[in-house]
């Protein structure tokens, strides 16, 4: 049966860094350069009366109304309320597939023009093919510019802004090389016109397509995922993470995570999923929600250590300085021990501490129980085994042989000569 903890899930992923307002302040920048790129080259296209530019003027139009519409996404993605408990933050992405359906637009009208407009002259004064030339410099450094701040926000819509200004800087080009042929009689304007509509289209369908996958929920990306699950492994009373799901909904990111924990109580299942819930935000950015679920734990292993002091298994008098550790894992259903070996303990060279140390090694290592010939009771490892839900045991026997002696099964289930040090 599958239990759920969600600890802290109502909480929205804090923006007082000030992304929110950067975003938006962006969004502000792209109006203003779109307004002045349109002035620019509709007194151009007038001057001019070229196809390319009149279709890059028509690009420019289609993209004020879209850096409006980011704008209004943006807005709505920060509001909260009660009857969209998961957020707006999907308005982003649909205001990316409404770009990039207006991209679409701009390539018909470009289209549209080339097949029907008959064949004037074209004019291409040194001033023309000047300011051509500062038009696609001026989107181009902006678009390096906004990409960094929408790959630092992970907003989707500002994102697609900045791609489709590198656009702008492919097609303005055309547009200068439409003018720059027509001064040597060879024009190409028809030519560089559809050449902008295939540029246009191939980046709208792009724009397109990562939209919807996040409107319909497709998963994280597996880099992601992965890096998602290490956070989770982390967690020192994690057994075994069985699944790791998540999707994006604007530039946040919904987290999901299946595990299997060694803790028993409740306070204590609570303050591992806690943990678990710090480690995924800090190890991956804008996460908007951690959704743990705790399963029964089903599995027949169980993994011990044992403190050596030496590769023959004389059973160590000291936890902290022992050079060996063996790791011996148990099949209790079967009865029998299923692997075993030594590994030297890679905390010796520790100045301070070195207990502490070696409890924090054979917790990452995900041991289940730690069999001692003394308490623990009262020291650091005892806390660390304690908050990791792993079982500490004392034993009298002298050698490793005579801690499994007999029915490996009932060590694990009696302990046979092994007492509970430190309560489970």
């Amino acid at each position: 049966m599958t239990s759920e903890l969600k600890p802290n899930v109502a909480e929205p992923a804090p923006s007082s860094d000030g992304t929110d307002a950067t975003i938006v302040r962006w969004g502000w920048y792209s109006i203003a350069l779109n307004v002045l790129l349109i002035a620019w080259h509709g007194v151009i296209a007038l001057a001019s009366d070229s196809l390319a530019v009149a279709a890059e003027l028509i690009h420019n139009t289609v993209d004020l109304a879209t850096a409006a519409a980011v704008l209004v996404g943006l807005k709505l993605a920060m509001r909260r309320s009660k009857a969209f408990p998961y957020g707006l933050y999907k308005v982003e992405n649909l205001v990316a597939a409404g770009l990039a359906i207006m991209i679409f637009v701009t390539a018909y009208e470009v289209v549209r023009n080339v097949m029907i407009g008959g064949s004037r002259p074209i004019v291409a004064d040194p001033w023309m093919l000047a300011s051509l030339v500062a038009t696609t410099a001026m989107p181009l450094v902006f678009s390096h510019f906004e990409m960094r701040v929408a790959r630092a926000a992970n907003s989707p819509a500002l994102l697609a802004d900045a791609r489709e200004y590198r656009v702008h800087a492919y097609t303005t080009g055309l547009a200068f090389a439409a003018l720059l042929s027509a001064r040597f009689d060879f024009p190409l304007d028809r030519v560089a016109a559809l050449l902008i509509v295939v540029a246009v289209i191939r980046t709208g369908w792009d724009l397109l397509m990562d939209a919807l996958r996040v409107l319909l929920d497709a998963s994280l990306d597996g880099a992601t995922l992965e890096q998602v699950r290490r956070a989770v492994e982390s967690g020192p009373a994690v057994a075994t993470v069985t699944w790791v799901t998540g999707r994006n909904a604007g530039r946040f990111r919904f987290v999901e995570a299946g595990v299997t924990l060694r803790v028993a109580d409740l306070a204590r299942a609570e303050t591992a999923v806690q943990r678990i819930e710090r480690s995924v935000r800090a190890a991956v950015p804008l996460v908007e929600r951690v959704l743990v679920h705790v399963e029964a734990r089903t599995s027949e292993r169980e993994r011990h250590a044992v403190p050596l002091a030496d590769l023959a298994g004389t059973i160590s008098a000291h936890f902290g300085e022992a050079p060996f550790f063996a790791f011996v894992t148990i099949n209790r259903s079967a009865g029998r021990i299923e692997e075993q070996h030594i590994r030297a303990n890679p905390c010796l060279a520790e100045e301070r501490a070195k207990g502490l140390r070696v409890a924090e090694w054979l917790t990452a290592e995900k041991v289940d129980h730690v069999i001692v010939p003394r308490s623990l009771d009262g020291k650091g490892p005892a806390y660390v085994f304690r908050e990791a839900g792993i079982a500490v045991h004392s034993t009298g026997a002298r050698t490793l042989s005579k801690v499994f002696a007999g029915d490996p099964g009932e060590v694990t289930r009696r302990r046979g000569g092994i007492s509970p040090s430190t309560p489970r």
